[in-house]
């Protein structure tokens, strides 16, 4: 139980008394996809209320966001940054750990936030897309967390520490119930191998330009991993 609270505590802003230390959590970072469940099952519930797709689409991406406080896609515009810096890996780092945003951020924050929107304007349900999206999201971020070797001290390397080769089969586990849901097959294929694909590219891409992971990668995956899933499901829906 300290575990979840200090993962709830990490990835949300729910309210959730007295704060857990996060070596609780660290032990057990294949608990991330419990993560996507409350996240994305809250926000699911008010959009499922929603007649309109666009409205409904809007307010899930405005949930996802507010509910996990931001942390994730903090990452995903340092990410950008890094990604469009000129010249050799030390200024990579410098732009992907510097606190200020560039355009290069910018660019990569609004580019995934549309491309979130449009996935889940054009699903079937808002509801099932924004939920399956954000657990299997969740699952890439203890992939990445596990395979991903850090190249700085930080709050990934000390997950990393802590973390084992079997936690990304927990964590996959933790995902077969949204098999429940009403979704295709097709839908289901794409999600699982969108949800492997996206942290091991990224993976790829980290390592040549930064020489491993840090927190904002892990960071970035999810909301990258989120928007490929939720637009693949919408191309099979």
């Amino acid at each position: 139980m300290k575990a979840l609270i200090a993962l709830l505590q990490f990835a949300t802003i729910l309210p959730l008394g007295k704060p857990q230390g996060l070596e609780y959590f660290a032990r057990h970072s294949y608990l991330y996809p419990l993560a996507g469940y409350v996240i994305g099952g809250l926000v699911a519930l008010v959009v499922f209320w929603i007649p309109n797709r666009a409205i409904a689409a809007g307010i899930a991406v405005a949930g996802v966001l507010l509910l996990s406080g931001c942390n994730h896609f903090d990452g995903l515009l340092d990410l950008g940054d890094a990604v469009m810096a000129q010249g050799d890996r030390e200024k990579r780092i410098r732009a992907l750990t510097d606190r200020q945003v560039g355009a290069g951020g910018i660019a990569l924050g609004l580019v995934t936030t549309l491309l979130l929107f449009a996935g889940l304007q054009a699903s079937v349900s808002v509801a099932v897309a924004i939920l399956v999206g954000e657990v299997c999201a969740k699952f890439s971020m203890a992939l990445l967390t596990a395979t991903g070797t850090p190249f700085q001290e930080g709050i990934h390397s000390f997950f990393f520490c802590h973390a084992r080769p079997y936690f990304p089969a927990i964590a996959f586990l933790l995902c077969i119930p949204v098999v429940l849901l009403p979704v295709s097959p097709g839908q289901l294929g794409v999600t699982a191998i969108l949800m492997v694909l996206c942290p091991l590219i990224l993976l790829v891409i980290a390592k040549r330009l930064f020489g491993g992971v840090n927190g904002d990668v892990v960071g970035a995956c999810n909301e990258l991993t989120r928007a490929a899933i939720i637009l693949g499901m919408a191309f099979l829906a």
